[in-house]
This record gives C-alpha cells, structure tokens and sequence, in this order.
C-alpha cells in the first residue's frame, strides 16, 4: 500500500477514535505538538552515477525551475522554501519544497519531471510528483532514508518506484546520494522556544518513530532560537571536548575506506554482456545488491594541523568476466589500496593484477575532498564524497575501456586515531552507502579467504549465470560501443595476455 494511503488511513482512523470518545480536549493537545516551520531547503543529487549517466551517455540535459537549482560540476539538487511541522511529541520533521527537476534525454527518448519534493521524517522517506510520458503521479516514494538528529548526510536508498522513474532495476535497493534538510532563512512562522520545544530537543527524550535511528529535531543553519536544535546537548559538547584532547598528529589506530570504483562497471560485468562475477577477499565486504566495497584494517598516519593524511587498506575486488572454456577475458583484482590527501587534494593507489600480471603501486584515481580541514570528532576523522578521477595510469589498468579525466564512484573513510575511537558502526558512516554484506561462501583456491560473489540486486544473484538483462539504461550505450567495436576491452585484455 502506498505510503500517503497509509498515513491517510492513519489519520481517519485517529480522528475516528478521538471524535468517538469525546476527546476534545485530548484533539486540542495533539494540535498544540505541531510547530510550523517555514524555510528550510532540501539537496539531494538523487544518485551521482544517474547525474553522469544522463549528461555524457543519454547526452541529455538537467534543468531546474521554480527556484530550484544544481551545484556546479553537474552536482546535487537543492529545493527551497520548505514549508511544513514538527511534531514535538513524536518529534518528526514534515516539509515540502518549491521548484522542479527537469530531466531530458532526446538520444534515450526520456523526458521526466520532478516537482513537490517532499521529506517526512516519521515515514524516512523523500517523495516527489513524478511527470512522465505526459502522465503526473503525486507522491512517488524516491528513497528510504536513515534519518539522524542533525538532518545532514543522511544515508539514502532508491526505491523500487525510483528505479522505475530513473529507468533502471539495478537501483532498486541501491544508495542514493547522501541527503542534507536545513534551515536557510527564517521565515515568520518558524518555532520560537518553549517548554515543548526545548524538551523534545532534549537528549533524554525517547524517540517515538520507529523509522528514526535517534530522536529528530529540525537542524538550521540560522539563528538556534528559532527552531529546536541539539547544538547544546551534552553529547555534542563531549564530541568537541574529546576532539579539542585529539594529538594534532600520529598514528592511524584503525579505519575503513569504502568505494565502488564504478557503478557502471561493476553493472557491466554482472550484466548480460560480460556475464562475470565480482567477488572480495581479504577482509573486504560489498554492500547487498551490487553496491560499493569496504576495505577496512587501515594503517598510516596523520596530521590534522598539516592537512596532511596517508592510510592503507586491507582486503580486495576482482572482477571477472567474459569467460570461454574455463578463461576469463576480463581478469582484474585492485587490493592494498592507499588513499594520501594533503590540503584536500590527493590520490588513490592500488596493486593491480590484470590477467595475472600484477603491478604495484598504480595510481588509479585523483582524489578531492570537499574540505581542507582534517577535524576529529570523537578521536575519528570522516570524509564524505571524495570525488574521484580517472588517471592515466588508471585508464591503462582498465584497459582503455575509460578514458583519463573519467568520474569514478566518489569515495568516503573513517579512519580512528586512537585504540579505544569507536568507528561508526552498523553503516559505514561515510560514504552514505550500506555496508550489509553479500552472502559470503569460502574460497578455497584463494586459501579460505572469505569471498562474495553479486549479481544485482535482490534475487539476480544468478544475473550472470543465466544471462538475464541487466539495466539497459545505466550501461547500454557503453555495452553497445564495445559490441560496435567487436568486444574492445575482450580484445585489448587478451591482447596483453598474448603478448605478455
């Protein structure tokens, strides 16, 4: 059942009940728990692999309107004005915004429109008016959503009805864009304090939303007296102190760097064309349906005054496929993989084995991070989306099959100074990718080395076995080049192997 029948539902059967017994009073208090607010925004880039398939494959276009707009770099979406309530009682958050996403492809023959963003907190989850094909839907769920008490970088999964919206199955199940509700400007109806308020601002205050990972209060960007806020609880003082005690530089103690190298290429290779596999070993974990890897394990070291960061990552990714009698033509593993950045720039190396020729220290990807500052909370440093770029030497590691300057999966680590810094837990806490893992089964040529193997999402872990179709829309131009091209990337891979 939809989501918006169920909450309508909800609320006929509240009514139902409040009217039947007389409580007039009772109706009156509820009302009194619903603070409007007024002037919020909300960014989301749906998914950073759509956004690329859609301006270089589709060669198709993003427009924003009604005083939406995308960042720079054919980046995140942001929808302003939001306007809605927060229940002080069960302390949700509801809000819809202003402005729409127009999203054209004349080469892919699509054209789809999104408008009414909406973001219920009770119900974790981001819906919009979706028009396609000439035919409007109202409140079509986009994305689950992990929500926190800050509202920011919040963990998003596309939903069934947004694989079909964005024309492909693989997202069903796959992590969305980390997704941001704040605060921008203060509007006329914005909560100001009171006793309500400021209890369920409280930390001991219980969530009441089982859909909330902790009690959810609106966060602002403004003024704190104007909306209920967890800036002065004792937990976030205790986060400042323990960073302020942190050692400017030292060791790293521990860590995990999770990437995914790339959607497409990791949907290619389960896909129909290449019918392959993609398997972990060494400690490494994929998140479930085909989704991005975690290395953990990290070593190196720091310094936070510097700017300056260096770790090293266990574990490893292979991806096979092409096979004919019992060889692959596509044989590639990356493992030890080391991330350096210094004033927010740096690189991601590899060991790469290709075929069986192995080559250490490739230098696989440009790194950048959204910020300079290297800040410990809770003796952990954690960054978000570092974007990722394609070098020449990678390119050769992928045999030509992307070209240098390509955008790979952005990249996110955790890494902790200290023995007793607790890592985040549960998700990865950085990339806002789950880190569930694929069922795993032993490897014995590999020694015992734990190793998964994926096909898709949900049941298509037979994707590759039974050649079934994999999502045309995320990597059918690419699939149709190589065709075109009599199996390219086939060709320069055991091109290499003849003449090694």
């Amino acid at each position: 059942m939809p989501a918006s029948t169920t909450r309508k539902l909800a609320l006929a059967a509240a009514v139902a009940v409040t009217l039947g017994a007389g409580a007039l009073t009772a109706a009156t208090t509820a009302t009194a728990a619903e603070v409007p607010l007024s002037g919020y925004e909300l960014t989301w880039g749906i998914k950073q692999s759509y956004r690329t398939y859609v301006t270089t494959y589709a060669a198709g276009t993003f427009t924003a309107a009604g005083g939406a707009t995308q960042a720079e770099g054919n980046g995140a979406f942001t929808f302003p004005q939001g306007t809605g309530s927060y229940d002080s009682d069960a302390h949700t958050v509801g809000l819809a915004f202003q402005g729409s996403l127009r999203i054209v492809s004349q080469l892919h023959g699509f054209d789809l429109t999104l408008s009414d963003v909406k973001f219920d907190s009770g119900a974790a989850e981001i819906t919009a008016d979706v028009t396609k094909d000439g035919t409007t839907t109202d409140d079509v769920p986009l994305a689950t959503v992990t929500v926190t008490r800050e509202m920011t970088d919040m963990t998003t999964t596309l939903t069934r009805q947004a694989a079909d919206v964005f024309g492909s199955a693989g997202y069903e199940g796959a992590a969305g864009d980390p997704l941001t509700v704040a605060q921008r400007t203060t509007g006329s109806q914005s909560p100001s304090p009171s006793g309500s308020t400021s209890q369920s601002a409280s930390p001991s205050a219980p969530p009441t939303s089982p859909s909330a990972s902790s009690t959810t209060s609106p966060s602002t960007s403004s003024s704190a007296s104007t909306s209920p806020s967890a800036s002065a609880s004792p937990s976030a003082s205790a986060s400042a102190s323990a960073s302020d005690e942190t050692p400017a530089e030292g060791d790293i103690a521990d860590g995990t760097l999770t990437w995914g190298v790339k959607e497409s290429f990791r949907t290619y290779v389960v896909g129909s064309v290449a019918q392959g596999k993609i398997t972990v070993s060494g400690g490494a974990t994929q998140a479930a349906g085909n989704g991005a890897f975690t290395f953990g394990d990290a070593t190196g070291d720091y310094d936070t005054d510097a700017g300056t960061l260096a770790a090293a990552f266990e574990g490893a990714v292979t991806f096979k496929g092409h096979e004919s009698n019992g060889t692959y033509g596509l044989d590639l593993t990356l493992g030890n993989l080391r991330a350096t950045l210094d004033d927010g720039k740096g690189e991601l190396t590899a060991d790469v084995t290709s075929l069986g020729t192995t080559t250490k220290n490739v230098e696989l990807a440009d790194l950048k991070a959204a910020s300079t500052a290297l800040t410990p909370t809770d003796d952990v440093i954690t960054l978000d989306d570092v974007t990722a770029t394609l070098t020449e030497a990678g390119a050769k590691a992928f045999s030509g099959y992307y070209p240098a300057g390509t955008a790979l999966d952005p990249l996110g680590l955790s890494v902790a100074l200290t023995d007793d810094a607790q890592l985040p837990s549960g998700d990865d806490g950085s990339t806002g990718t789950p880190t569930a893992t694929a069922s795993d089964t032993a490897d014995a040529a590999s020694g015992g080395a734990v190793a998964s193997t994926t096909g898709g999402t949900g049941d298509t872990g037979a994707l590759a076995a039974t050649g079934s179709a994999f999502p045309a829309t995320a990597v059918g131009t690419a699939a149709a080049v190589t065709v075109a091209a009599g199996a390219g990337v086939v060709y320069a891979m055991r091109r290499r192997r003849t003449e090694g």
